[in-house]
C-alpha cells in the first residue's frame, strides 16, 4: 500500500522524529511505499489566505471553502497545495506524526489540514463521515505528548484522550471519510529514561505490524439519519 506521513516537529532530533523514521522503517520493510512531507524541514506555509488561489470566483469577498472547490476543479491551487493533494489522493493511509500542543497539533500541522483537505475533493454537500471524498483510506495520529498515562481517562484529571482528540478523530480524519485506526501515543516522552523511550519504540514497531488486525473506530453514518440530518426513529 501507498503511506503518507504527515510530520511536524521542529526538532530532527526529536523522539517524535525517531518515531516517524521507525515508520519509514518498518512500512518499507514491509514492501510498502512511503512518502513524507516533513512540514518543517519544507517549511510548508500553514497560512490559508487569498493567495493560494490563482483565480477568484469572487475577488472581492473570501469564501474560502468555494474557492478551494472552484482552483482545484480548475488546477488553479497553489503548487504547494497541489503537490500535497497529489500525494494525499495516491496514499492509502495515511499518518500523522506529531507532538500534542494544547491538545491539539501544532500550528503548521493545522495549516496543512486547512490548506490540503480542499473543499470538492475531501468533503462536499454530503459528501461527508462515511461518504467522504477520501472514503476507502485509512488514518491514524502518531503522537508524543509531555503526561502520563494515569492522566487520560473518564476520571482522570484530563479526561478521555478520545474526547480530546475528537475535532481530529471525528472532526477532520473521519469527517473526509477516513477510516480511523486507534491512534499510537508515547506518553510522558520528555521525562522517561533512554530504556522507556526503546520500549515505546518496541511498542509502536509491533502496532505498525500489526496494523491490518487494528479495528477502526466506530462512528456514526449517514444511513441512521434522514434527509434533514436528524437521527431516524427505530424502525423507519
Amino acid at each position: 500500500m501507498n503511506v503518507l506521513i504527515v510530520h511536524a516537529h521542529p526538532e530532527p532530533q526529536s523522539f517524535t522524529t525517531a518515531m516517524k523514521d521507525l515508520a519509514v522503517q518498518e512500512l518499507s520493510n514491509a514492501g510498502h511505499q512511503v512518502e513524507v512531507s516533513d512540514l518543517y524541514a519544507m517549511n510548508f506555509n500553514p497560512v490559508a489566505s487569498s493567495a493560494d488561489f490563482g483565480s477568484r470566483k469572487n475577488p472581492d469577498y473570501l469564501v474560502y471553502a468555494l474557492e478551494q472547490r472552484i482552483n482545484y476543479e480548475n488546477q488553479t491551487i497553489a503548487p504547494d497545495i497541489a503537490a500535497e493533494i497529489e500525494k494525499l489522493v495516491a496514499a492509502d493511509l495515511v499518518i500523522f506524526s506529531f507532538p500534542l500542543y494544547w491538545f491539539s497539533v501544532p500550528a503548521i500541522l493545522k495549516g496543512w489540514i486547512d490548506r490540503v483537505l480542499v473543499s470538492g475533493l475531501t468533503y462536499g454537500g454530503k459528501r461527508f463521515y462515511d461518504q467522504g471524498g477520501l472514503k476507502g483510506k485509512k488514518a491514524l495520529l502518531s503522537f508524543t505528548l509531555g503526561g502520563r498515562e494515569h492522566m487520560f481517562g473518564a476520571d482522570a484529571i484530563h479526561g478521555e484522550i478520545e474526547t480530546m482528540l475528537r475535532p481530529l478523530l471525528r472532526g477532520t480524519l473521519y469527517y473526509t471519510g477516513m477510516d480511523v485506526l486507534p491512534p499510537f501515543i508515547g506518553y510522558h516522552v520528555p521525562y522517561i529514561s533512554p530504556e522507556a523511550r526503546q520500549q515505546v519504540l518496541e511498542d509502536y514497531k509491533q502496532y505498525l505490524q500489526n496494523l491490518d488486525q487494528l479495528q477502526p473506530l466506530e462512528f456514526p453514518t449517514l444511513d441512521q439519519f434522514d434527509d434533514k440530518l436528524y437521527p431516524k426513529k427505530a424502525g423507519s
